[in-house]
């Protein structure tokens, strides 16, 4: 419990608040120290954030896919074209005669296989044999075997209704795992002596059951009808490089020709490159505006700094990634293709220039961006690496500033708690002493007032 100045007088708890106030100045200045380096340290982070991301775009635009995007057609749904990475121009015809097929066998109705041990053996299209041993002859235990058995095929039990005792009947329909003529297979009942001496019995050839699909590779021709007629067969319905670096997918034969092309997309490549172009120009643009002083003009004003003012890393990396955009690769300069930095350091796109460029030559234009982009994920690399970027370990070192700037004002709450105390004392003995003061003046004053006074007449 504490009485403020009640001998005193004075606001005891005010003066000590004024004196710790001032006290603190020191604590205070180290924690706008410390914020004014948390906000640089989350500034450098964003940075960091940006230029990994400007990396793995950069390292996508030095690839041979950068600026390989292509525009494809194709005459009819069923046919789909699709072009990657080297793929060059594509104008013909093709004629699909037929689409790949899994083979698929459907077993005669049953209640159950009854034969003891029971054995099946799967013959793929390979004359190979895998033996099949189910742990009885329901259906279900069948197919799990069939299944489990990993002899490229797979089964399901499908309902037959009833027999005439009113059993339920089954079907078992197995179908290969994989489409075209080679995963075709027979499925027998009994084992591989008796499948190679000819007594095991086809299950799709017995009553009641049948071949529901054929395995076959689907097959399409070019030129068809002329001298140069060409077939082409896939055990999939996808013919991959069919011409280079371009795919073909078909869905549904078709005896009329079906026109397809691919070429070069102009417009798609001008994108890619500019948006390339624009991320670094967005990276260079913060920096600057990061490191802007903003000067006072007036009485009153004050100076503000920018977050990355004076900062040597960051101009260090704003430097050498306008380098990088801006010098010459193989002696061709990036200006000539449509990239370039104005004298107050903006990068800029120009895409008609790149687009004339493209139109002249490709290569050229394919080689000069590619070299950039080569040479922007080298800078972005050295500054952003997690391990030794200069960036980096530009950040641990703020965050270590941080920590320690943290480790001093733990100690200066101590010595601000120990000062408070002291002062709480002092000035608690003060009121003490002045009260005991006080009252030593009372008592005086009415020892005093009771001593005998004496006429002395006039």
């Amino acid at each position: 419990m504490k009485i403020d100045g009640l001998a005193s007088g004075l606001k005891t708890a005010e003066i000590i608040d004024a004196l710790m106030d001032v006290a603190e100045i020191p604590r205070s200045l180290l924690s706008g120290k410390s914020d004014d380096k948390k906000a640089i340290i989350s500034q450098l982070q964003s940075l960091n954030t940006k230029l990994q991301e400007l990396f793995t775009a950069a390292k996508t635009a030095a690839g041979p896919s950068a600026l390989a995007q292509m525009t494809t057609t194709s005459s009819d749904p069923s046919v789909v074209v699709t072009a990657g990475p080297g793929a060059g121009p594509v104008n013909t015809r093709i004629v699909v005669d037929r689409t790949a097929t899994a083979h698929t066998i459907v077993t005669a109705a049953t209640t159950g296989f009854s034969d003891v041990p029971l054995v099946l053996t799967v013959e793929n299209a390979a004359g190979e044999l895998v033996r099949i041993t189910p742990a009885s002859g329901s259906p279900s235990d069948v197919a799990k075997a069939i299944t489990a058995a990993d002899a490229g095929v797979t089964a399901s039990i499908v309902g037959a209704g009833v027999d005439g005792d009113g059993n339920r009947l089954f079907r078992l329909q197995v179908t290969a795992t994989a489409s075209g003529a080679a995963g075709a297979f027979r499925l027998h009942l009994g084992d591989e002596t008796a499948v190679t001496a000819g007594t095991a019995s086809d299950l799709a050839a017995e009553p009641g059951a049948a071949v529901i699909a054929e395995g076959q590779d689907a097959v399409i021709r070019l030129w068809a009808g002329t001298a140069a007629e060409q077939t082409v067969t896939s055990a999939v319905n996808m013919f991959d490089d069919l011409f280079p670096g371009v795919d073909v997918s078909v869905s549904k034969a078709s005896a009329d020709p079906v026109t397809i092309t691919a070429g070069a997309d102009a417009d798609a490549r001008a994108t890619a490159a500019e948006d390339f172009v624009n991320r670094i120009a967005s990276i260079l643009k913060g920096l600057a505006n990061g490191s802007k002083a903003t000067v006072a003009t007036g009485a009153g004003e004050t100076t503000t700094l920018g977050v990355f003012t004076g900062d040597s890393t960051v101009r260090a990396l704003r430097n050498a990634l306008a380098d990088a955009v801006q010098y010459p690769v193989d002696g061709v300069s990036p200006s000539s293709i449509g990239i370039s930095i104005d004298r107050y350091g903006v990068l800029a796109f120009d895409e008609e220039k790149f687009a004339a460029a493209l139109a002249g030559d490709p290569t050229r234009v394919e080689e000069v961006f590619s070299g950039l982009a080569t040479r922007v994920s080298e800078v972005a690399d050295r500054y952003s690496d997690k391990y030794d970027g200069l960036l980096t370990a530009r950040i641990t070192g703020q965050e270590t500033e941080v920590r320690s700037i943290a480790d001093q004002m733990e100690r200066w709450d101590i010595r601000l708690e120990q000062r408070r105390a002291t002062l709480e004392r002092t000035y608690a003995a003060l009121e003490t002493m002045l009260a005991k003061f006080q009252s030593q003046s009372s008592y005086l004053t009415t020892q005093l007032a009771s001593l005998p006074t004496y006429d002395t007449g006039k």
